[in-house]
């Protein structure tokens, strides 16, 4: 009698939790089942807060970054010279250190390493003057020799489809010049 109790029990809690399970199991199959396309509507990483996550994982001063399909390439010097490449997730955010030269240089990168407009600051400048999403940044001080100051050369994609390439002052973050790629004449 007692063990027809207990059998009797047992069943009983595997009917009542059946039906819980059941459901939570066919919760998580339908989950599985959106996860993707909810991971397809998640926004990516914009190049701010890929620049905001490499800083993050590796201190310093950005030099480059650049989109390159689905993650930025993010080049970091820091203020002994180090320099970091890193690659930024562009659906994650997450940061992966690619190569590192430890051979410190920071006279090479003295410029750089003294401007007074971050990297940042130079993105916000150009999206400022042409509303959109950046898609790379790059010091350059190619010019140096020729008497031209270095400047920050930021390429947005315009909201209105068109790419700009954005010169911006290392010293003032004011927007020295802009072209677009699509040969429209509008600065």
């Amino acid at each position: 009698m007692q063990r027809n109790t207990l059998v009797s029990a047992a069943a009983a809690v595997v009917l009542a939790l059946g039906g819980p399970v059941a459901a939570a199991a066919t919760a998580t199959a339908d989950t599985a089942k959106t996860v993707p396309a909810a991971t397809a509507a998640r926004a990516d990483v914009t190049a701010e807060a890929a620049a905001s996550a490499a800083l993050k994982a590796n201190p310093g001063v950005i030099e480059s970054l650049e989109r390159d399909g689905s993650v930025w390439h993010v080049d970091v010097i820091s203020k002994d010279g180090t320099h970091s490449e890193l690659e930024v997730d562009s659906a994650s955010g997450g940061v992966t250190k690619e190569n590192q030269d430890d051979e410190q240089k920071a006279d090479d990168y003295a410029g750089l390493l003294a401007a007074k407009v971050t990297a940042e600051q130079a993105m916000k400048a150009a999206v400022a003057a042409h509303p959109g999403k950046v898609w790379s940044v790059q010091w350059d001080d190619d010019d140096d020799d020729n008497g031209r100051a270095a400047y920050w050369d930021v390429e947005v994609k315009t909201t209105d489809g068109k790419t700009q390439n954005v010169h911006v002052d290392t010293a003032t973050a004011k927007v020295l010049s802009s072209n677009s790629d699509d040969n429209d004449d509008g600065n």
